[in-house]
């Protein structure tokens, strides 16, 4: 009988042991699949929360729109945060995303932010896709892991001023600056005083307004004694607004034009007539436009019970950032760490978005994926896009 219990011990071990080995083994199977955590820095609050808190939508919709599917071997979640337009609160939740959640690469959003984070950035290796389009950016040595996922402001001044001075009958234009004393507002300013004048194009005047200013009058008035024939506008809707609705009452008959910031369709209710005939460079498209790369936003919106006419422009904008960051980590040998992505993301070359945005191309010594913009102008109350994709 002991001889027995024995045998019958010895059985129920072994059969444990290789439970346990059987056990072990799945475990080690489902431990080679994980989640990628990317970090989000959002302005839902600040100065530019007006824009800002659309294109975060966008954002969180596309990752919430891949929620089910494995990304090369990795399930994705989105983890970030608003920092209120503030330096400081973005340093700080920088370092929680960081540190605390251990995330691989983050969507970024300002512009002194995102200037001030670069160097932190390169020493942690962290890929970093902003809403900030500073010509900055585009120095591959002092911004080793940010990336451009559209025309930078720069960019973007240069292609208006190349449109001014193509279509502009009767002598030399005329170009006034007006844009507000941030990072963001005076990225462009230089670069564009220096292509002007290398072009034949007079900027006779230049005026500060600040992001949430409700009257620009002053500044306006001063620019009238100038005289020009274009303003080019670099601010997000509400100062644009106040912009326009001041130059309407002043009878101002200088042709207004908006950076991508200062396009959308947020502008119309604020500006009310005051938009009509107004300019926008437009980087991404607006839902209303029949476009290949709208149906799948299309269809998770309504998935939501929701509708894309409901959506915006920079919804749409906030959309492709996330899509070109996740279409580095599908190409990236390592999804896991910041280095593998950073590779992915070199990979991308002509990424089709479907008319979403411009083609979009990536490369070890070049982080600006496209200098291309398109041009709309508000007829009856609406944004009209009037050029296919053009450059300078």
């Amino acid at each position: 009988m002991r001889k027995f219990w024995a045998g019958l011990l010895a059985a129920a071990l072994m059969t444990g042991m290789l439970a346990g080995c059987s056990g072990g083994g799945e475990q080690a199977a489902s431990d080679k699949k994980g989640t990628v955590k990317v970090g989000g820095i959002f302005d839902l609050t600040g100065g530019t929360g007006d824009v800002g808190t659309p294109y975060a939508e966008g954002e969180k919709a596309f990752f919430e729109s891949i929620a089910g599917e494995e990304i090369n071997d990795n399930k994705l979640e989105l983890i970030g945060d608003d920092y209120a337009y503030k330096i400081p609160e973005a340093q700080k939740l920088y370092q929680k995303l960081k540190s605390k959640d251990k995330v691989a690469a983050i969507l970024g959003w300002g512009t002194g932010d995102t200037e001030a984070l670069r160097q932190q950035v390169a020493a942690d290796k962290l890929p970093f896709i902003s809403a900030s389009y500073s010509e900055n950016l585009k120095n591959i040595d002092e911004s080793p892991y940010n990336f451009l996922a559209a025309a930078s402001y720069s960019d973007q001044a240069r292609s208006v001023l190349k449109w001014i001075k193509d279509n502009h009958k009767d002598g030399d234009p005329t170009v006034a600056l007006i844009y507000n004393d941030t990072a963001f507002g005076k990225s462009p300013i230089e670069d564009a005083k220096t292509f002007a004048k290398e072009n034949g194009i007079e900027i006779v005047d230049e005026q500060i307004v600040d992001l949430q200013t409700l009257d620009a009058t002053s500044q306006l008035l001063n620019m009238e004694k100038k005289n020009p024939d274009y303003a080019i506008i670099n601010q997000t809707w509400g100062a644009t607004a106040t912009i326009l609705k001041d130059a309407k009452k002043l009878g101002l008959d200088t042709q207004f034009i908006g950076l991508n910031w200062a396009t959308g369709e947020g502008l119309l209710p604020i500006a009310g007539d005051a938009a009509e005939g107004f300019i926008g460079v437009v980087t991404h498209a607006f839902p209303y436009e029949d476009l290949p790369g709208m149906e799948e936003v299309k269809e998770f919106v309504e998935s939501k019970g929701e509708k894309l006419e409901e959506k915006n422009q920079k919804f749409i904008q906030g959309w492709v950032s996330a899509k070109i960051m996740v279409e580095g980590i599908k190409l990236a040998e390592d999804p896991t760490t910041g280095e593998g992505i950073r590779a992915g993301l070199e990979k991308i070359s002509n990424l089709d978005l479907g008319g979403l945005a411009a083609p979009v191309s990536f490369s070890p010594d070049n982080h600006a994926g496209t200098n291309q913009i398109r041009l709309a102008e508000v007829k009856n109350g609406k944004f009209e896009v009037f050029t296919d994709y053009i450059g300078y």
